[in-house]
């Protein structure tokens, strides 16, 4: 596979675009701003050790020795930190206690003492030849005169300067040659390993005589050809020394390099690219002597090399293409227009549409909301795809033309599409154009899914060119569009999870065993602790912060982003035993940040930190952890448990019903989950639409109410009430009451308009009803009762203030008692002010006759006397 393609722009356009010009212009200007690292553009890059991004040495103050990619230290230090990190000592103490250590070898080795322009090759810091006389003159000194040689002295007397040999003949290296056959140490110990291809030798004694003369050494062949062909296709020494060598490349693709490894400095935290895996991308590159990178054959590629190529490639078609030239190229890139999902890659190819007008009608309506900022996700841009690769694989097989000319397509082109689709689902066929994945080359099976999302993407796409008149400019026939039809609906929705799979998700015993799945303790009970406590969706508890909880009023609450809804910052309340699990794992993030950083977070860090942070590419502990990761271990666990099928998401649909039955109404389900409405959050509960608390009122007893004729008469006694009188007690006041001072009023000719034939006097009416709406209203309406008969001038009108009273205090007792029963007190005690739109809740809905609710009171009162009697005579 060959990355051509990726930064290839052809068509009318590529005679006018900015990406015809020289890219090696564009991008030497790129490499010459002041914003880029200086570092970093020499053809040999000499990175410094303690590079903030590419640094190459140990992380032990004063080593010498050197780190590989993925770890903090060299070899030596980083098994002396992992066992004081498994006795548990931190990062902090290591630092401490850990010692420098001197290089094992020269990482560069100097020039000789004695001849500069020769590398040193023996702890003396002399080159070969010259280690070798001096090994001769201390033993001939040791044999003629019995006494140690002094080595000042002969550097002095008898050493004698060897001509450079210049640089390594390999077309790759940097090196100075250290040989007459121009070879650096290192390639001439390849060469000598890969039997000297093409012969390459040197006259017998050749050292005697430049030891004496000094001239230069002729070199002879067997086939000079074969050894300058070696020369120029081998690689340079891979050695963790901080250099990159880019010598031997083309202008471009050197060029591309050395702008991409300074951009991936800039960008948002992601992978570490190691100096030597950068080296092996730029051996592949001289290899195969490309051009530029769009050259570059990704299938001879090894995985690391592959990866950053890809990389680089996304980078250079930011800066070759601009927004309209994607069109033409058959891509888009999110990033073109400010927007990056998270998550997700910013390029959506395009290229398998094939018809052009289906292509470009794509592109626009993607680009119209990217400018909008209409889409949450990279979702709908993938659906719209799927459908526009499906619709155009079978233009390409069954229209005329294969599709290309829109005027020739009718109305039965697409009812024999959605046909030949229906077809595929029925009997699961493979599709035309969808992928079995996202790296298959085979075409996966058509299922009611995947024909909905064809039908519902292919269907925006020319819905959307029929209203901008696209479609009537190119020809395109208004029948073929509008034959096209919804996508079923097939998805269904998540069920609760039943009694007995809750209890087995919520046993002990299985919790510990999902937490020793969690080999290196990164959150994975805690996470789905927090799914079930909190209902949240998974990425709100996977992409948490450090500094997530607190108390308010003494009452824990979780902070949280809602990005779905656009809801941040939000907080909820949590139970006790979910903020203590969420504390514990504060203190252990913050220790693994101790451990990598030497030192606590500050406050601003604290901030930023993910409470489950992720193990690759987030060396900052910045991002949180991955879904996949958490579902995997997830699924595993549920499969140990003989429970069936089971989700996370599933918590949520849970807590959602459990809400409703505990009592809230949609608007409270809709506030606590976070959703956009109160249609989603009936998405979520799986209860009927019936009271789910009419059971708990079949047990109430019922009392008449202030303004009956006569108070206090009981009705219903102490038996249970049946549905049938419950029912009927039961007053819908959406259909016939009209709100009142205190209540409402259930006389039907003043609900259908007329003048009320009582006065307004609402309060001493038999018609007059109460609801948990106005509990309050009438505690207040109750204490100033009792403060005007506590201030009575005497016993007398006090007696009476009270007298008068007494059938509304029996009354509120009864609502009181009557809220109770059907699990409304608390709710009623908590609401003030009624809104227009609040008539329509339970609470308020839930009505009774104020003569009813006196009889109740009354029949408790009694009862209550008949028990105190009893006890009395006991």
């Amino acid at each position: 596979m060959t990355a051509a393609r990726l930064l290839t722009l052809v068509g009318p356009a590529a005679r006018t675009t900015r990406t015809t010009r020289d890219r090696l212009e564009v991008l030497s200007a790129l490499i010459s701003a002041p914003a880029f690292d200086a570092v970093l553009r020499p053809d040999v890059m000499h990175i410094p050790r303690e590079h903030p991004f590419y640094g190459w040495g140990c992380g032990v103050e004063g080593c010498e020795r050197t780190r590989d990619a993925r770890l903090d230290f060299c070899k030596d230090h980083e098994d002396e930190w992992r066992a004081m990190r498994r006795a548990g000592g931190n990062i902090a103490d290591f630092r401490a206690i850990a010692r420098p250590k001197p290089p094992l070898a020269w990482l560069s080795p100097p020039p000789c003492l004695v001849c500069p322009n020769v590398p040193a090759r023996s702890r003396n810091q002399l080159c070969y030849f010259h280690s070798q006389q001096w090994n001769a003159h201390r033993r001939y000194a040791r044999k003629k005169h019995q006494r140690e040689a002094v080595f000042d002295d002969w550097l002095t007397e008898v050493a004698r300067p060897f001509p450079g040999f210049g640089r390594c003949r390999v077309r790759s290296c940097h090196c100075t040659a250290e040989h007459p056959l121009g070879l650096c140490h290192r390639h001439r110990a390849s060469y000598i390993e890969q039997k000297n291809p093409g012969g390459a030798r040197l006259p017998q004694y050749w050292s005697r005589k430049l030891a004496e003369t000094g001239e230069p050494v002729p070199v002879s062949y067997d086939d000079e050809a074969r050894f300058v062909k070696w020369c120029q296709e081998t690689d340079p020494p891979h050695r963790v020394n901080g250099t990159l060598t880019l010598l031997g490349l083309r202008p471009l693709a050197k060029a591309e390099i050395k702008w991409c490894i300074d951009h991936h400095t800039r960008g948002e935290e992601g992978s570490v690219w190691s100096i030597s895996w950068i080296q092996r991308l730029i051996d592949e590159c001289r290899r195969q002597d490309v051009n530029s990178l769009a050259d570059i054959d990704l299938d001879a590629c090894k995985r690391h090399t592959r990866h950053m190529a890809k990389v680089m490639l996304h980078y250079l078609r930011l800066v070759y293409f601009t927004r309209e030239d994607t069109r033409e190229a058959g891509f888009i890139e999110t990033e073109h227009f400010g927007v990056r999902y998270p998550r997700t890659r910013s390029h959506i190819d395009l290229t398998r549409i094939t018809q052009r007008w289906l292509r470009d009608m794509c592109w626009d309506l993607m680009a119209a909301r990217l400018l909008a900022g209409q889409a949450r996700s990279r979702g709908p841009f993938d659906f719209d795809r799927r459908g526009c690769i499906e619709l155009s694989a079978y233009l390409e097989i069954e229209a005329p033309h294969g599709g290309h000319d829109p005027t020739l397509l009718t109305e039965a082109h697409m009812v024999d599409f959605v046909a030949d689709q229906r077809h595929r689902a029925r009997h699961r066929l493979p599709a035309l154009g969808q992928r079995a994945n996202g790296n298959s080359l085979e075409n996966g099976p058509t299922t009611p899914g995947t024909m909905s999302t064809a039908f519902d993407g292919a269907r925006r796409i020319l819905r959307a060119g029929l209203e901008s008149g696209e479609a009537e400019r190119i020809g395109l026939d208004r029948r073929f569009i509008i034959a096209l039809p919804y996508g079923p609906k097939t998805k269904r929705r998540r069920k609760p999870f039943s009694d007995d799979v809750a209890r087995a998700l919520a046993n002990e015993a299985n919790l510990q065993l999902l937490a020793a799945r969690d080999v290196e303790d990164r959150g994975l009970r805690d996470i789905w602790e927090g799914l079930v406590a909190t209902g949240r969706r998974c990425t709100e508890i996977l992409d948490v912060r450090l500094e997530c909880v607190g108390r308010l009023g003494n009452v824990p609450m979780f902070w949280h982003d809602q990005t779905k809804v656009g809801n941040f910052d939000e907080g909820i309340r949590i139970p006790e035993r979910f903020y203590r699990r969420v504390k514990e794992r504060q203190a252990k993030t913050t220790a693994r940040f101790v451990q990598r950083k030497g030192r606590p977070p500050t406050e601003q860090e604290r901030l930023e930190l993910a409470l489950f942070p992720r193990k690759h590419t987030n060396r900052e502990l910045l991002k949180g952890t991955g879904y996949n990761w958490f579902l995997a271990l997830f699924g595993d666990w549920v499969l140990t448990l003989d429970i069936g099928k089971a989700v996370p998401h599933q918590a949520r649909h849970t807590l959602a019903t459990n809400l409703l039955k505990a009592g809230a109404n949609l608007t409270h389900v809709k506030r606590y989950l976070g959703q956009v409405s109160e249609a989603m959050a009936e998405h979520y509960t799986h209860i009927a639409n019936t009271d789910p608390r009419l059971n708990d009122a079949l047990q109430t007893v019922w009392v008449s109410g202030p303004g009956s004729f006569e108070p206090g008469i009981v009705l219903s006694g102490s038996q249970p009430m049946t549905r049938e009188e419950a029912e009927a007690m039961l007053i819908d006041l959406t259909r016939r009451s009209t709100p009142a001072e205190g209540g409402f009023c259930t006389f039907q000719p003043v609900v259908d308009g007329d003048a009320c034939p009582f006065n307004l006097n609402c309060h001493s009416c038999a018609e007059f009803v109460m609801t948990g709406a106005d509990l309050v209203y009438w505690h207040r309406k109750r204490e100033q009762w009792r403060m005007l008969a506590e201030r009575a001038p005497d016993d007398a009108t006090r007696d009476y203030l009270h007298q008068v009273f007494d059938p509304t205090a029996r009354a509120i007792e009864g609502l009181e008692r009557a809220l109770a029963a059907v699990g409304l007190l608390e709710e009623a005690l908590q609401l003030d002010l009624r809104r227009p739109q609040d008539y329509f809740g339970r609470v308020w809905s839930t009505a009774f006759r104020a003569e009813e609710l006196v009889r109740q009171a009354e029949a408790d009162g009694l009862e209550a006397d008949d028990e105190y009697a009893i006890d009395a005579q006991d």
